[in-house]
């Protein structure tokens, strides 16, 4: 019981340190594209970060078939959709902003599968979704009701990782989610390098402070998040795993605020506010209070 109550401890501390991590993305990434094009980003970190999984999960490439690789190819398709609008959106926008209309795909996703697969959101969806559509509107609409174009594009990366939700639903019973994460980042990595040699001039002054960030990008924000993630909700309650991811956009907008010295008027805050409670809504249902005594 005491092993139990310690791992429990140590899944809901190594969840938190993932979206602590994954928080400093934004500021990290805004500061690299001043000297590293999107595309060679994205190609290094998940080209990167595909090596690394595929190193950890070596004695199980052997299941590999023709389902992995369908899935990959998917998931790695709508992964590096969302990651191209949401990095092309942050160079236009600021890294708060980023963090929180991003995290507007746990919101978007449920919708999407209403359209999709006719399965009806329930009340907690829809009423996450007024709320994130108040709230988008605070953080969005200029005096002139005029939308900044990084926040659209941001907005537009929120349907796309909605999608990969999707997709992954579809796909992801019954496999290695090891082994699915890896093909989608070595998918997303290939043709982010496709694009990027066919479209991109190759830079070639990069800065040592650049490189350290695009090194950082992959190890710490894509493979060590991931593992840290799987570690965390084998030891956590769905529940609490949902209320504890949803703090990504509160970290991201704290070092945006530190790092790069965003300025948050009082209609932004307000805008964070209401967002951050629309994806609690919509991720937790409100269990966390009417949570039975004695439950962890």
């Amino acid at each position: 019981m005491e092993s139990n109550k310690k791992l429990q401890i140590l899944g809901r501390g190594a969840l938190l340190l993932s979206t602590l991590i994954w928080g400093t993305s934004f500021v990290i990434l805004k500061n690299t594209l001043d000297f590293v094009p999107t595309l060679y980003v994205l190609a290094f970190r998940f080209c990167g970060a595909a090596v690394l999984l595929c190193l950890i999960s070596i004695r199980e490439l052997k299941k590999i078939d023709k389902g992995y690789l369908i899935a990959g190819l998917f998931m790695g398709l709508t992964l590096l959709a969302a990651y191209i609008v949401q990095t092309y959106g942050l160079a236009l926008t600021t890294p708060g902003k980023n963090a929180f209309l991003t995290s507007s795909y746990c919101v978007i996703a449920p919708l999407l599968g209403w359209a999709l697969y006719k399965k009806r959101p329930d009340r907690y969806n829809v009423a996450a979704s007024v709320v994130c559509i108040i709230g988008i509107g605070f953080i969005c609409l200029e005096r002139d009701l005029s939308v900044n174009t990084g926040d659209l594009l941001t907005l537009c990366c929120g349907v796309f990782f909605a999608m990969q939700i999707l997709v992954i639903e579809k796909y992801a019973a019954g496999r290695s989610v090891l082994l699915l994460t890896m093909l989608q980042f070595a998918v997303a990595g290939v043709l982010a390098a496709i694009l990027a040699f066919t479209t991109t001039p190759v830079p070639t002054h990069i800065p040592g402070e650049a490189i350290f960030s695009i090194v950082y990008l992959c190890i710490m924000c894509s493979a060590v998040c991931y593992i840290l993630q799987i570690f965390g909700q084998k030891h956590t309650t769905s529940a609490a795993t949902a209320v504890i991811m949803t703090l990504e956009s509160v970290f991201g907008a704290l070092f945006s605020g530190i790092f790069y010295h965003e300025r948050f008027s009082f209609k932004l805050i307000v805008g964070f506010v209401l967002v951050f409670a629309a994806v609690l809504i919509s991720e937790t249902k409100l269990s966390f209070l009417h949570r039975r005594k004695g439950e962890i």
